[in-house]
C-alpha cells in the first residue's frame, strides 16, 4: 500500500515536472536586418531604387540649369525690357522654380511608393523563411535581435544562419 502511494506521487509529479518543461516557451532571436540586407533579391531592390533615384536626380538637376541659364538671361536683358515684361519674366522664373520644388516632391513619393513595392514581398518571404524555421526547430516565440530595437542578452538560439540557408544563401 505504500509503495503504491510513493508510486502514485512519484507519478504525479513526473506529470507535473513535464507538464511544467512543456509549458515553458521556447524563444530564438534572428537580425532581420542583417537578414534582409543580404538577401539577394533585396540588393537587387536597392539597386533599381538607386537607378530610379539617379534619373529622377538628372532630370531634376537639368531644370535647375535650364533656370539657372533663364535666370542670367533674364538679368542680362532686363535693362532692355520694359517694366512689364521684367515682370512677366519674373514671374515666369517663380513658376519655373515651383514646378521644380512640385517634380522634387513627387519624386521623392514616386521613390517611397517605389521601395514600398519592391520591398514588401521581400520582406513577406524572409518573415515566411523566418517562420519555417522556427516551426521546424520547436521555436514558439522568435524576437527580432536587429540593432537598437531592445534585445539586450541574445543568449538563445540565432535563427540567422539556418534562415539564411532556408532561402538558398
Amino acid at each position: 500500500m505504500k509503495n503504491v502511494k510513493r508510486i502514485a506521487v512519484a507519478l504525479v509529479l513526473f506529470v507535473a515536472a513535464t507538464g511544467f518543461v512543456n509549458a515553458q516557451s521556447k524563444v530564438a532571436h534572428v537580425n532581420v536586418q542583417q537578414l534582409l540586407s543580404e538577401m539577394p533579391e533585396m540588393k537587387a531592390a536597392q539597386a533599381e531604387l538607386k537607378k530610379l533615384q539617379e534619373t529622377y536626380r538628372a532630370d531634376i538637376e537639368s531644370s535647375m540649369t535650364e533656370l539657372k541659364n533663364k535666370y542670367t538671361q533674364y538679368s542680362n536683358e532686363a535693362t532692355a525690357k520694359t517694366k512689364e515684361e521684367n515682370e512677366e519674366r519674373a514671374l515666369e522664373l517663380q513658376g519655373f522654380e515651383r514646378n521644380i520644388q512640385e517634380a522634387e516632391q513627387a519624386a521623392m513619393q514616386e521613390l517611397q511608393k517605389k521601395q514600398q513595392e519592391l520591398f514588401a514581398p521581400i520582406s513577406e518571404k524572409a518573415k515566411n523563411a523566418i517562420e519555417k524555421v522556427a516551426a521546424a526547430q520547436g521555436f514558439d516565440y522568435v524576437i527580432d535581435a536587429s540593432p537598437g530595437l531592445s534585445l539586450i542578452v541574445a543568449k538563445g538560439k540565432d535563427l540567422l544562419p539556418a534562415v539564411k540557408q532556408e532561402l538558398g544563401f
